[in-house]
């Protein structure tokens, strides 16, 4: 995905970038919104269900995504949108939008999947607006103190 020449890619994290992914964090007022990667990477290494990758411009590191993935959930697949930050120094310029458009694409295209679920801490300066911008939509249900939201993939 390209942002005004900039290309946004999903990176797998490995020994020589973690510590790089470790360090992205988001602006001071969003921290009770999102966990920092360095939690959501070792609880990634416990879920074989989790699937994670940094989000890249060019060649810097701007963020972070982890997904629980199953596709053979007996109730359908199961594709949820996990953990999602943008570097505050790096908000604003588009990368989140191009990285949620790759994960949307990636989605659509997983066999037998039906929909995209998230779900977001519903407060000022929250992320709901952005996940609706991409037809997201709350769907009744809540998780701790989070609204739930989906997407149909049909």
């Amino acid at each position: 995905m390209t942002t005004t020449n900039t290309l946004i890619t999903l990176r797998e994290v490995n020994a020589d970038t973690v510590r790089d992914i470790c360090r992205l964090s988001v602006a001071e007022s969003q921290k009770g919104f999102v966990a920092p990667n360095a939690a959501s990477i070792a609880e990634a290494y416990f879920c074989d269900k989790a699937w994670f990758r940094a989000i890249y411009a060019d060649e810097l590191p701007v963020g972070f995504v982890m997904l629980y993935d199953d596709p053979q959930d007996p109730e359908g697949p199961v594709y949820y949108l996990w953990r999602f930050m943008i570097a505050a120094e790096h908000q604003g310029k588009g990368y989140g939008r191009s990285a949620m458009e790759l994960l949307i694409e990636r989605g659509r295209n997983r066999p037998g999947a039906v929909k995209f679920e998230l779900s977001c801490v519903p407060a000022e300066g929250g992320a709901e607006p952005f996940y609706e911008k991409f037809g997201f939509k709350r769907n009744g249900k809540w998780e701790d103190d989070e609204v739930c939201m989906e997407m149909a993939f049909q």
